[in-house]
């Protein structure tokens, strides 16, 4: 079987010889039509549909093919746009892969042109757990007059949880004013954006906060620094807040084929 990880333009040279995928094996590349796939060979006994079936309900297979994904993934996007396909994409043999290849084409195609030239940053910001509903989010002069000590009553302790709670809902209400604003400089800069729902604190781990804006973003290779120096300068301009970014990665969020419409619109006038 052929697990296949992108597509892409023909490469100006050959895979590098120490470069390995799933399993271990190492890529190659199918050209077909001005087009290239990049596969390795898989076994049928753990690609195959059923046995397939039952590895994507095991984490630890997951996770190991994952990272052999990423690995040819991050290789290929050292030196072309390429066009990321789904993990566990498989065909049986190189006549599938040139059936896709021919049956796709228009659409690969579009989607190449579209991000060639392009990597993807993601940007996350996070508001800090004790931020919603403590310190970074009251006024010095609503601490200092905040009483000390266990309360003095049941009246007291839900005045106290009542405080807390009104600073929390504030704490979060600017955050996520903070974020439109970044989102909407971001993507007016950019040559795409997508937002992708906020990460589950159970995935994000211990300590993350409260994540609020989690997005994408399409943007020249050559105007990378530059995008980079408008998230650096809100760097410590929000307490309790921390920006996250990462990149440049393979434009996964940005394989679809449909116009990429912005939601900036739907960002401004905060």
């Amino acid at each position: 079987m052929r697990y296949v990880y992108a597509v892409c333009r023909p490469l100006p040279g050959p895979l590098h010889a120490d470069l390995t995928g799933v399993g271990g094996a190492p890529p190659r590349q199918l050209a077909h039509e001005g087009l290239v796939a990049v596969l390795s060979p898989v076994p049928a006994r753990d690609f195959g549909l059923e046995p397939l079936r039952a590895h994507l309900e095991d984490l630890d297979w997951l996770a190991e093919t994952a990272r052999a994904h990423q690995h040819v993934i991050g290789a290929l996007a050292a030196v072309t746009c390429p066009l990321p396909l789904r993990l566990a994409t498989v065909f049986r043999d190189d006549s599938g892969v040139r059936a896709m290849l021919e049956s796709e084409h228009g659409r690969l195609c579009r989607i190449l042109d579209r991000i060639e030239g392009h990597v993807e940053w993601g940007v996350k910001v996070w508001l800090h757990a004790e931020a919603g509903g403590s310190a970074s989010a009251e006024s010095s002069s609503a601490r200092s007059s905040r009483p000390r000590g266990a309360p003095a009553s049941g009246r007291d302790y839900l005045r106290r949880r009542k405080a807390q709670r009104t600073a929390g809902e504030e704490a979060t209400a600017r955050a996520e004013v903070f974020a439109r604003r970044l989102h909407a400089e971001l993507a007016r800069s950019a040559a795409a954006s997508r937002q992708h729902p906020p990460q589950s604190p159970a995935l994000a781990g211990t300590g993350s906060g409260l994540n609020i804006l989690n997005a994408a973003y399409l943007v020249p290779r050559s105007y990378a620094e530059e995008f980079l120096e408008l998230i650096g300068r809100t760097e410590g301009s929000q307490p309790g807040l921390r920006v996250e970014v990462t990149g440049p990665w393979a434009a996964y969020s940005f394989t679809d084929d449909t116009d990429d419409t912005d939601d900036t619109d739907d960002m401004e006038g905060e």
